[in-house]
This record gives C-alpha cells, structure tokens and sequence, in this order.
C-alpha cells in the first residue's frame, strides 16, 4: 500500500472518532474498515511482534503515511480510560517508535468512546451516557485541555463534580468517609459556578425570577442555595446529611434533586418524593440519574439497586421508568422537561399555562386596513383621536380570536370611558379593521386549544375545572361545551395512528413549508423532516404527532430538525453544534421517540472540527 491510497482510503472512512489530524477507532471497529486497510493494521503489529492483547485501538493519520496501535487496557471499564502504550508507525520511512506510558502520572486519556466503536458494540449505549453526562456538567465547552487525566479531573472538580466508578456525582452531594477526602471535596465544593441541572431548567421555563419561593429538598451543602441567594431569591433547603437540623418548609417550588438515587428502600424512595410533594405549594422537580443495563451489569447488584466501590447504593433508572415510579408514588401526571427532570405541578391552573405556552403559536399581525375619510363619520373620528388605543385593543382581539371581558384587557376602563361598553368597542373595531384577520385568529386559538387539548389525553387530562378562566371562556366561544372540545380533541390524538393520514398530511406540509425534506423508502413517503421554526405551521393532527411525542422528551432548546416516521410511530430529534453559524454543522445529538412503546433511545455524537457526522445540506431546512 502506498501512501496516495492509504489517504484515500483514511479519508472516506465513515467509522471511528475523527479528530483534525487523525482517526479513532476500536479493535471491535476493524470489521468495518476496507480490507486492504485492515491488512496493513494487522501486518504491522505482527512484523512489529506486538502481541495481539497489547493493542485494542488504532489511530490513522490524515495528513501523514503513518499510524498506532494503542493500548488501553480498561477501555470497556473505565469511562476515561488511561493510554499505557503507544507504537507509532512512519509507513514511509518504515520506522516506528514505542511508548510506555505505564509510569506517567498523568497520562493521556480518552472521551466519548461510543464514537470510536459501532452502534452494534454491547456498550454503546453506556458510553453514549457517559458522554452526555459530561455535555450537561458544561465539560465539554472548551476542549483544549481535556486530553490528559490530571487536567480532566481538575476540570471535573472545578465544575463541582467527583468520579465514582465513572459516573459524575455532585460533590457537595457526597458523604465525606475519610479526612483527607473530605478536605478535598470542600475545597472544591466552593468552586462551583453553575446552577444543577434541575435548578437551569427552572430557570429557562421563568421559574427564578423572584415571583416564587423555593425549597431545596435535599440539598447537599447548599451550591444551588449560595447561588439563588445571590440573586436575591427567595430560597431554603434541608439535607439529611449536611442540613439535618434545618426545617422543612412549603415553598411555591421544591426541587429534590438527585436524591432517591441513593436511597435503599423503594418504599423510602416513595416516601421521599411524598415528602417533598407536601412541602410543594405549586410545582415540584423530580430529577434522577439515568444508566443503562450494561453499564448496571458490571456491579453486585443490591436489592434493586447496585453497590458502587465507595460501598454506596444508587438505584439508576431509565427515563421512562423514572417517569412511571413519579406518577405510582405521587398519582400525578410527570411531565417530562428534560433528561432524568420532571415537572409535577400542584397548582393546576400553573400546569395548564406552562402546557398551553407550549402549544400557543405567535403571529405578527399586519393591519392591512386604509384609512377613510374622517369626515365620513363619527367612527372615523374616533378612531383617529384613539388609533393607539384601538390599534392596542385590536390586537388583544386578535391574540385570544374573540373579545376580551374586562379582566382579559388592562386598558377596559379607558376604552369602556370613551365608546360605553366593551362590545360596543369589538363591534367599533370589527367595522373599521374588517374581519378577515379574526377569521385567521380564531381558526388558529381553535387548532391550538385542539392540539393543547388532544397532547392533554395522551398523558392525564385535567378536569375541566382546573383550566383557567380565560381557557373555559375560550371553549364557551369556539366548542361551545367542554365535552364537545374534548371529543374533537379526542377524535384528533386518535388520528395519529392513522399512517395514511399522517403520510397525507406530511405530503401536504411538504407542499406548504417554507423548507422541509420528504425522504422515501422503496418509492413511498417514509419520513418528512423540517426545521423546529416550522413546527406551528404544520397541520393540528402533525401538531399533536409531534407534541405527543415531546410529552416524553422534553423541550427542544437544543434541538433543530425534526424527523416525523410516517410508518413507524417514531419522532426523531436532531441537534446539531452551532447550528446558525456553520453551514455544514456537525451533529451533536440524536434522540429517537417511540410512542408506542413510550420510550426515548438518546444518542451523542463527537464535538470537534472536522468530524462527523455532518449536516451537508442545510440549505435545504433553514
């Protein structure tokens, strides 16, 4: 092999890790290498009489004729595995050079390795987690200095995490057993910049901007507290281990964070998450941490747990197991916000806001109206004294599709003051702006109430008499009854399943959107995908697939396309890195919702320049 095709080869590989310079690439990988490359590999470590055990990885050059075979001894068991020898290759000078790395103190190490392996590998899937746990604890963010293992976990303390058996663990979480750890852990307890998890979807659903109280259930040594305080909210917290004389309080909000987690007893679990749910006025946050049954399978199981080599337990579950252990022990509905968080809300006419904001589209209206000739009337006159007020009204008529009452419009008195009564206003506006924007308005407040209403069934509905006045003024005006807008909302979510529908429907928003990707499979329709900016100007019925289907995700703030399966019953996410600014940008995050079996499969990709895989034609969605 020469050095023309060794890079032709290298360079259309669809496998392994790729970096600037060089390709990653697992032992269990080689299967899916050219033959031809798979040959050289082999070749080399024979004529080089590296026993087959002391190599498990390749690295390929991109730039240069040139290889290593590397060893990393616990790459299945460690999450960060260490490199103990490298044997790099110069293939056109036909030399090498061994490295030992076996006494370093600080060695070289690997991350994200389920982008080094296939898909079909037994540890995918654990791997992948590891990884997300690192992309949520913000580890990723500057990778310049991550590639060796006394800088990786001096970045793990500095964002107020600890290893235990490779998991990322709070470390104002965890139970000092010895002097000389617990010295160390508070010293990097006190460095921790960032809000948990729990804490930051709060924060981007408005929750933290001072208008609610809040109690930490579980609270560590009280990072989240510091921070909160600082910001002048209203905050308490209790630890049983940190805190234990504090009192337990009711708040508005109570976050138990990564607590049941630890917790032995399922009927203590249970009981936990009671407690918290007492002290909550309003809403409360459930967050636990996620692993797969590979990654469980490497420990001595405990009751329905596993016992970690600090001699700890921690019961890991998968996203819709926590889901359903919320609503046995609660029964209430768990709204899912993000991995391993939930929401679960007291204060019903707050869960219908919350839910409804997800289902309300917004509209720039266009007053498309001339102005007549003031002298013509009266109503003229009066609408040139007061455009600005009228113009203000006009547009709250517009935003609900019908009139306002008075508690619906700051501005009533004024108005009422100058023409009478509101519904002489409505008519007043009606005459002068016209009706063909209030037909468009109110046809979409009845598609959002039907696609708020059908996304409602497919968790637990609400009773009527938790929706909020405005929504029951809402269903009085466009269904008349309650139970007319909940069969039409009903006969929508059922429709879901109906994949001739669904494959009508996508071909029609193929049609509409601005942009969008119809992709077939043995020439029928078998997917449609489109930008998340597009989502409101699908049909109800798409609307409902799609929400239905997020009921079990979450939201999409990092997320840009969006896969419907016309056959399936399937949505897929997609997220990609600095989506906006690079027009071929690299993919970061996979997600794969299957209804039927109200499940979510997650999937991570590798973050660096020139690595795959990528989003060629962009143009084609945004």
């Amino acid at each position: 092999m020469d050095a023309t095709l060794f890079k032709s080869l290298v360079s259309e590989l669809a496998v392994g890790k790729k970096l600037p310079d060089a390709i990653y690439i697992h032992e269990s990988g080689l299967t899916a290498l050219p033959t031809k490359l798979q040959n050289v590999i082999l070749a080399i470590g024979k004529a080089l009489k590296i026993p087959r055990e002391n190599w498990n990885l390749v690295k390929l050059s991109r730039k240069q004729f040139s290889l290593s075979l590397l060893h990393y001894p616990t790459f299945v068991e460690d999450s960060y595995p260490a490199l103990k020898q490298s044997v790099t290759v110069d293939l056109e000078k036909l030399a090498h050079k061994v490295t030992d790395y076996s006494n370093y103190d600080n060695p070289p190490i690997l991350h994200r390795k389920e982008t080094m392996v296939l898909p079909e590998h037994p540890n995918y899937e654990e791997f992948q987690q590891i990884t997300e746990e690192g992309v949520q604890a913000g580890l990723y963010e500057n990778s310049r200095h991550i590639g060796f293992k006394a800088s990786w976990e001096a970045l793990i303390n500095s964002h107020g995490y600890e290893l235990v058996d490779g998991r990322l663990f709070r470390n104002s979480a965890l139970i000092a057993d010895g002097d000389k750890q617990k010295i160390q852990r508070d010293k990097t307890a006190i460095v921790r910049y960032e809000l948990s998890a729990p804490m930051k979807v709060l924060a981007k659903h408005s929750f933290l901007e001072g208008q609610y109280s809040i109690f930490d259930y579980g609270c560590g040594r009280g990072d989240d507290l510091r921070e909160l305080e600082a910001h002048g909210l209203d905050v308490l917290g209790w630890d049983p281990n940190f805190l234990p004389d504090a009192e337990k309080v009711n708040a508005d909000l109570v976050n138990i964070g990564f607590v049941i987690n630890v917790i032995e007893e399922r009927n203590e679990r249970m009981e936990a998450i009671q407690g918290a749910w007492a002290l909550t006025d309003k809403l409360l946050v459930v967050s636990a941490m996620l692993a797969n049954e590979s990654y469980l399978a490497r420990f001595r199981p405990y009751k329905d747990g596993i016992i970690t080599s600090r001699k700890t337990f921690q019961k890991y579950y998968t996203q819709s197991e926590l889901k359903m252990f919320i609503e046995l022990s609660l029964d209430e509905s768990a709204i899912a916000v993000a991995p391993g968080i939930y929401f679960i809300f007291k204060d019903k006419y707050l869960e219908q806001d919350f839910l409804q904001n997800r289902h309300k589209r917004q509209r720039s209206w266009e007053h498309k109206s001339k102005p007549i000739d003031i002298k013509e009337a009266n109503t003229q006159l009066l609408f040139t004294k007061h455009d600005e007020l009228f113009e203000d009204y006009w547009k709250a008529c517009l935003l609900l599709g019908r009139a306002p009452v008075k508690e619906e419009y700051q501005r009533a008195d004024e108005l009422i003051e100058i023409v009478g009564t509101l519904k002489k206003a409505f008519r007043l506006c009606q005459g002068f702006y016209g009706n063909d924007e209030l037909k468009i308005a109110q046809q979409m407040r009845i598609e959002d109430l039907l696609v708020y209403f059908a996304v409602g069934y497919f968790g637990k509905r609400k009773p009527y008499r938790y929706q909020p006045e405005q929504t029951k003024r809402d269903i009085k005006t466009f269904f008349d009854t309650n139970k007319n807008a909940q069969e039409k909302a009903k006969d929508l979510l059922f429709k879901i399943a109906d994949v001739e529908l669904i494959e009508e429907e996508c071909l029609e928003a193929h049609k509409e959107l601005p942009k969008s990707v119809l992709a077939e499979e043995f020439g029928h329709p078998h997917s449609l995908t489109f930008h998340k900016q597009y989502l409101d100007l699908l049909s109800p019925l798409l609307r409902v697939y799609v929400s239905s289907a997020l009921q079990l995700y979450g939201e999409l703030e990092d997320i840009q396309l969006i896969k419907i399966h016309i056959t399936s019953g399937k949505l897929t996410l997609l997220g990609y890195e600095e989506f906006e600014k690079h027009d071929i940008p690299l993919l970061k995050e996979r997600v794969k919702i299957k209804m039927a079996d109200q499940d979510v499969d997650f999937f991570d990709y590798h973050l660096n320049e020139e690595s795959g895989p990528r989003l060629e034609n962009k143009n084609a969605f945004y």
